[in-house]
């Protein structure tokens, strides 16, 4: 049996891996640690919990992450913290004699102008998107530790590149979430209030792809079983819709009965990302979950956490 710690495992990754996890208790024992009780921007902290456990494999689901606004007022705290913990466990990993590393990357790491669909050595090919640089530099950053550890030390340390991602356990802070959870609870306050209409930010013509987080748990395990993988590889479904296309599809799935209008004084963000996936079919594995299941079945869970008041916001 394989001992895994799970970083970030009460976020919506994390706690997609551990349910991912429970149905193959017989080959891995998880553990976890609470931010209470584990600091991972703190080097000494890292030293002296993976020194203590010696896990087998650590994936690593744990950063700060957010929306265009969040990105655009905290980039010094978005830049910092996710070096910080790339860092740490990275080496710290190293340095106790982790076997196995699956650190977590972002298709927002890659540059604002890449051909689309994005391929994987299209990364440091060319400028960011000026919205979330701080963080995709720091993300790069661990992509590039993980690799030069690889090279130099001979360590399986690398990385997956999930798309967009959505889920239970999302948050849905009124600001600083992704476009997606921000959209339900936009659509649900307001036909929960009875307005007649919700503005969304921008012209709602760029792009996105979207993939639900248990399938990327899905796809974490499966690289978990590749032998050799790649130093860094996309996750996601190849496919993607407009943010007005997926305003609409929030819209039919809360039932609101208004008008979508735009806030043309907000940013539109990178104008398409959609993911190349053929590096990852062609390994065998396939997203399975379509938006819509995985729209519904995450609208559901937010209801339920707002009756229970536990709704991440």
């Amino acid at each position: 049996m394989k001992k895994v710690f799970v970083s970030g495992h009460n976020g919506m990754v994390g706690s997609a891996l551990i349910r991912a996890f429970k149905s193959r208790m017989e080959e891995y024992e998880i553990i976890t640690r609470n931010r209470t009780k584990l600091d991972l921007c703190n080097q000494l902290d890292v030293h002296h919990f993976l020194s203590s456990e010696k896990p087998d494999i650590v994936i690593n689901a744990a950063g700060r992450v957010g929306g265009i606004y969040a990105n655009n007022t905290f980039p010094a705290d978005f830049i910092r913290e996710n070096l910080l913990i790339n860092t740490n466990l990275i080496h710290t990993s190293y340095e106790v004699g982790v076997t196995r590393f699956l650190n977590l990357g972002s298709s927002c790491i890659y540059p604002r102008e890449a051909e689309q669909p994005l391929k994987e050595e299209s990364l440091l090919t060319g400028p960011l998107e000026p919205t979330n640089s701080a963080y995709a530099l720091a993300k790069i950053a661990g992509l590039e530790m993980c690799r030069h550890y690889r090279k130099q030390y001979g360590v399986l340390f690398h990385s997956a590149m999930p798309t967009n991602l959505y889920g239970p356990g999302d948050n849905y802070h009124a600001q600083n979430s992704h476009v997606l959870p921000a959209l339900i609870r936009r659509f649900h306050e307001a036909k929960k209030t009875g307005q007649s209409e919700v503005c969304i930010w921008g012209t709602g013509k760029p792009r996105r792809e979207l993939l639900h987080a248990d399938d990327l748990a899905d796809a974490l395990l499966f690289l978990l079983s590749v032998d050799n993988p790649p130093d860094w590889i996309n996750v996601g479904t190849g496919r993607d819709q407009t943010i007005l296309e997926l305003a609409n599809l929030v819209k039919d799935t809360t039932g609101f009965v208004g008008e979508i209008t735009h806030d043309l004084t907000k940013e539109d963000g990178t104008p398409v990302k959609r993911l190349d996936v053929s590096l990852l079919d062609n390994l065998g594995w396939k997203a399975r979950i379509s938006l819509e299941q995985g729209l519904k079945s995450t609208y559901g869970d937010f209801l339920r956490c707002e009756e229970n008041n536990s709704l991440r916001i």
